[in-house]
């Protein structure tokens, strides 16, 4: 597990900058795990029960994209109106989802619920069938451009066999805080 925490920050680590992360130590604190990675100058402590959502990318790189009728679909509709069809992994997130087909979705904290470039209007019964947001991820929705009853973060989203023919509508622009 500590090794599959390591390599989900390194990616994260190093998309977000060009440097190289090395794991170098770990600890135990009360009943919490940390690890410590340095980066050129700095280091940072994680709990090694973090989970970053790039490792869903990540596993799902090495199994492929499922073909028609392999995996769950997903319908994107995009600002202009175009709607795209793709197949997902059990577990995915949308935002993989997207990023594994080129389609359009920021991602700008990639998916540590730190913005809402990410963000989705989802169909209303693809919408009844999720759990209710945390309070994390509504504290981000509040954020999002264009705001509906039906609004979710992609990165929240994780696909399953209730949500296959989901469709999840791209708003007509995002607002990333971070920049």
């Amino acid at each position: 597990m500590a090794a599959f925490i390591a390599t989900s920050a390194r990616s994260v680590l190093t998309k977000a900058a060009s440097f190289t992360p090395r794991l170098s130590s770990a600890f135990r604190s009360g009943s919490a795990s940390w690890t410590q990675i340095s980066t050129s100058g700095s280091s940072h402590f994680v709990p090694k029960t973090a989970r970053f959502s790039t490792a869903s990318g990540i596993l799902y790189t090495k199994k492929g994209r499922p073909g028609p009728g392999q995996g769950f679909q997903v319908n994107f509709v995009m600002q202009d109106g175009e709607e795209i069809t793709v197949q997902a992994h059990e577990g995915e997130s949308l935002l993989d989802v997207a990023w594994a087909n080129d389609i359009d979705i920021e991602g700008a904290c990639e998916a540590s619920l730190a913005c809402s470039t990410c963000h989705l209007i989802l169909d209303e019964s693809s919408y009844s069938k999720l759990e209710e947001p945390t309070d994390e991820e509504n504290d981000m929705l509040d954020l999002a451009f264009g705001l509906t009853d039906t609004s979710r973060l992609g990165c929240q989203v994780l696909m399953n066999k209730e949500l296959d023919g989901i469709v999840a509508r791209l708003p007509s622009v995002t607002r990333n805080a971070q920049q």
